[in-house]
């Protein structure tokens, strides 16, 4: 069923994959200039494929074991942009391009907690399932 809590924790993935990176910024270069999502293609990109993947998983409600595979792609993709965020931020040295770190940055994180929110929701719901097929 589409109206369970699993529906909104991706709705709330898919919000922070695809709208929140251009309207927060990921962080401050040394001139002081924001650097949003949309300034660097693979970001965006990937930013984009997260936010397409919670919506993929909305509409693969009947088939939960497969809504479940998707969300872990979707969390290891959030992972690896996590990964770049941190090395982006840690490894440049003397101020060259990242001066300050955005609140953008820790979008992966909240999407990984979300993502793993609507994990248990959709065990659950097939858990409940096996429950009454045994009843059958």
């Amino acid at each position: 069923m589409i109206q369970r809590i699993q529906t909104i924790y991706l709705v709330l993935v898919a919000l922070l994959g695809g709208v929140a990176p251009f309207l927060v910024y990921l962080w401050l270069d040394a001139n002081g200039k924001e650097f949003f999502a949309q300034n660097d293609i693979m970001v965006s990109v990937a930013l984009y494929l997260t936010g397409a993947l919670a919506l993929i998983a909305i509409f693969l409600y009947k088939k939960r074991q497969n809504q479940f595979v998707l969300n872990r792609l979707n969390m290891i993709l959030n992972l690896f942009l996590l990964g770049f965020f941190v090395y982006r931020s840690l490894n440049l040295s003397g101020e060259t391009l990242v001066s300050e770190k955005g609140i953008g940055m820790l979008i992966p994180v909240f999407s990984i907690v979300f993502l793993v929110l609507a994990n248990r929701a959709i065990k659950k719901d097939e858990d409940l399932v096996k429950s009454v097929d045994r009843l059958r």
